[in-house]
Parts: C-alpha cells; sequence; structure tokens
C-alpha cells in the first residue's frame, strides 16, 4: 500500500451554522459557525484518499482553502512510501518553502493549510497499513518517532538524543498501557454544558446531564461580564457539586492585571484552571497571570501557533495545563514535538477540541502521548464538545466521561460524500440539507 502516489489535492470550504443557537459562543467569538478547510488527497489506488481538516468559526474559511491549494505542488506525484520514510524532512519542506514562509513563518493560514495536508497523509499512510493513527505511533520504534519531529529552534530545550531516551523508556511498558486504555478509555471533560449565549435553564439541563453520562469535569465560558460569571459559576458549582472538577476559560480577553483580579473575584468556586487569560502570544504575560493565580492552573495554547511559542511557555513556567491543538500547529508531527517538551517540562497536556473534527482528531494524540511519552494520567483530560459528531463514519465514543479508543483505520475525521458532493465550483459546499444542527 505504501507504494501507492498522490494524484490530486482537493480542498472544501464546509461550514455549519452553529451560530444560529449559539452553539460555540464566548467572550471572544459570540456567534461562531464552526467550519472545516478540508484536504483530500486523491491516490491512484482506487479505495484509498487521505483525508485532513484545519477548523475555524466562519469567515476567513476560504483562506485556508487557498492555502492547502497551494501546497498541491509540493505533494501531487509523491509516492506514501517515500514521504513516510522520510517524513521529517517532508514536513520541514513543505513547511519551511522558501516562498511560502514568508506569510509564516510556522503561523497563520499557510501554517492551517499545512496542517490539513500533513494531517491527510497521517490518516492516508494509518490507512494503507490498516490501524488508527493511535495504534500506528504507538506501533512505531522510538528511533522513527524523532525521526518524524523537527527539532529546529528547540534544541535548547529538548533535542533527538533527549527524546529518544525518553521514548525508549516507556517503550517497554506500552502494553500495559494499551491493554488499560482499551479497557477504560482516556479521561476527559465537557465543554457542551458551558457555552457563554446559553441561558440558564439550558445550562441546568446540560449540566443533569453531564452528571448523568458520567462527566466528572466540566468547563464554562468566561470573561464578558464578572457578575454574570459569578452567577454562572455559583450556578455549575451548585449543580455539580464539589467533588467535580470546574475549569473557567476567558478565550484570550483580559489583560494581564485584569486577569488576576477577575480570578480572585471566581476563586470561591474552586476553579481548576483558567484557560487563555490573555493574548496567545504574551508569554510574559501568561507567567505574571499563572504568578498571581496560582494554585489556580493557567491552561492556553489552543491559539499558540507553532512549537517555538510552546517552548518558550514551557521555559517561562507560563503555563501549568499545555493545550495543544491538532491543527493550529502544523500536523501530527508538530504536536509530537510538543508533547514531548510537555513531558520533559512535567506539564499535563489537555488538547483543545472545541471544534468540528477536532475531537476525532485529538482522541489520537492524548492516546499517543499516554503510551508513548508520558505514561501518565495525572491531570491529563480531552476536552469533548458534544456537536458535530455523527457526520463522521466512527464518530467518538464516549463511556462514563472517557474517550474509548477508535478502531476504524485513519485518523477518523473523514467527511462523508454527502457532504463533500454538495461543494459548488469553488469548493463551498452547502451543508444545510444533509446536517441536523440541534444535537442537545
Amino acid at each position: 500500500m505504501l507504494e501507492l502516489t498522490i494524484t490530486g489535492v482537493e480542498a472544501f470550504d464546509v461550514r455549519f451554522p452553529t451560530s444560529l443557537r449559539l452553539d460555540g459562543s464566548d467572550a471572544m467569538n459570540p456567534d461562531p459557525d464552526y467550519s472545516a478547510a478540508y484536504c483530500l488527497l486523491r491516490t491512484d489506488h482506487p479505495d484509498l484518499a487521505g483525508h485532513g481538516l484545519t477548523f475555524t468559526i466562519g469567515r476567513g474559511n476560504e483562506l485556508c482553502v487557498a492555502a492547502i491549494k497551494a501546497f498541491a505542488p509540493m505533494v501531487v506525484g509523491r509516492r506514501l512510501g517515500d514521504i513516510v520514510d522520510d517524513f521529517g524532512g517532508f514536513w520541514r519542506k513543505l513547511v519551511g518553502d522558501s516562498q511560502l514562509r514568508w506569510v509564516g513563518p510556522d503561523k497563520g493560514v499557510i501554517h492551517l493549510g499545512a496542517a490539513a495536508v500533513i494531517n491527510a497523509i497521517w490518516d492516508l499512510w494509518a490507512k494503507a497499513e490498516g490501524k488508527p493513527v493511535w495504534r500506528l505511533v504507538a506501533d512505531l520504534e522510538p528511533e522513527k518517532i524523532v525521526s518524524l519531529i523537527d527539532f529546529t529552534g528547540i534544541r535548547d530545550a529538548l533535542d533527538e538524543d533527549e527524546a529518544l531516551a525518553m521514548l525508549r523508556k516507556l517503550k517497554a511498558t506500552e502494553p500495559e498501557r494499551r491493554a488499560a486504555l482499551l479497557q477504560r478509555g482516556y479521561p476527559a471533560y465537557t465543554t457542551s454544558a458551558g457555552w457563554l449565549g446559553y441561558p440558564d435553564d439550558k445550562i441546568e439541563r446540560l449540566c443533569r446531564e453531564a452528571i448523568a453520562a458520567g462527566w466528572s469535569a466540566i468547563k464554562i465560558k468566561v470573561g464578558r461580564d464578572l457578575e454574570d460569571d459569578r452567577r454562572r459559576c455559583a450556578l455549575v458549582r451548585r449543580l455539580i457539586g464539589p467533588e467535580r472538577r470546574l475549569m473557567v476559560d476567558a478565550n484570550q480577553v483580559w489583560e494581564v492585571g485584569q486577569a488576576g483580579a477577575w480570578m480572585a473575584a471566581l476563586a470561591p468556586y474552586d476553579p481548576y484552571w483558567i484557560e487563555e487569560p490573555v493574548h496567545p502570544d504574551d508569554v510574559l504575560g501568561h507567567a505574571a497571570v499563572a504568578k498571581a493565580v496560582r494554585p489556580i492552573r493557567v491552561a492556553t495554547g489552543e491559539h499558540c501557533a507553532n512549537r517555538i511559542l510552546f517552548k518558550q511557555m514551557l521555559q517561562a513556567d507560563a503555563i501549568d495545563v499545555v493545550q495543544i491543538d491538532a491543527c493550529r500547529l502544523g500536523g501530527l508531527n508538530e504536536n509530537l514535538a510538543v508533547l514531548l517538551m510537555a513531558a520533559k517540562f512535567g506539564k499535563p497536556v489537555c488538547p483543545h477540541a472545541g471544534g468540528v473534527g477536532l475531537c476525532e482528531y485529538v482522541q489520537h494524540i492524548s492516546m499517543i502521548d499516554y503510551l508513548c511519552i508520558s505514561g501518565d494520567l495525572d491531570g491529563r483530560m480531552t476536552e469533548h464538545a458534544g456537536i458535530l459528531h455523527d457526520i463522521f463514519p466512527e464518530p467518538i465514543r464516549i463511556e462514563g466521561g472517557r474517550y474509548m479508543p477508535p478502531a476504524r483505520p485513519g485518523y477518523t475525521v473523514e467527511f462523508p460524500s454527502t457532504i463533500l458532493n454538495h461543494a459548488g465550483p469553488e469548493g463551498r459546499a452547502d451543508v444545510s440539507a444533509v446536517f441536523r444542527l440541534d444535537t442537545h
């Protein structure tokens, strides 16, 4: 199967009208329409294609589609086996293209487009091997995993020899963790009850449903109005009791000094972490907030554009919880680098997954972290958002507030033809005829 050749790259602009019911609403993004710039890699094999996406919330999705198309000349005509034999080198050539890099580097629309392409290659590789992505990586030797990563710019924090030693240390005990994972799944938390635009009666209903379904950690959005945040935190804390974790997420809207004062006002409700308190690029600002609010943890990363920024966050002790994003970074290769750095610095990884396809993506990343890199579940939870899963051939499977490992080969983000076939000549897909909006 690795002999197959990539023959074409198609890109689709797919948007779901989630703003109609305020699903996904927060202090920064009051009216998101969950969207995907979707990448389809055609091959000369009649039954195999690679599927990847990058997540946006509506306007600008077409820019990511254009970025995917810009990478087509670097992918078409390539043999899959040649790519995966030197996947780290291929990643560097794709992301470091001498002309496209000028509109990056390693960030923004171009990096988002690169993530969709890279993750589509992972999907294709896993399908060719007949494995889900988490299992594909877990079956690799430590030397191969290290070869997948570009260490440029992070060797002052983690180099190839250190990474290899970490991976080798855990390899012998991986079968024990795999058995536990298959039996019990991976810990998760839910964001579904706490979108900022939801009225109190809906929050109350969703909290009760979450408790009945076995969730032990719930996140809500804050940051627009302090008194309203206090009221909503009090409501949720009363509903979930003192034994469950409550996390709060400000989505970048505060100033550094404001974050400390706001969290002092919310501290009586025992928040486990404050997520994205300030601008995602503000390393020193995060460090100041962390110092001010601990023992409340600072969590961030869904908008950290690359491994370099994560390196600085970790070196500055600016974050307590690392929230990688499957397609904000340059695909799984770059996420592996951040997983390794987080493990070295002793920080738990709790991936961001509040978007279409992100839960399907990050379940693999969390499981790779547990099996190969950290070997630990302490303080680790993968985000869950309860919409837009039934469109996938194998939706995420949650049991008792835990992700159960997917079995389908690939990255499990494949859109069905009923969606892609609705795309017009510019690749814009009208999903209204094939999508049932209200999953609550």
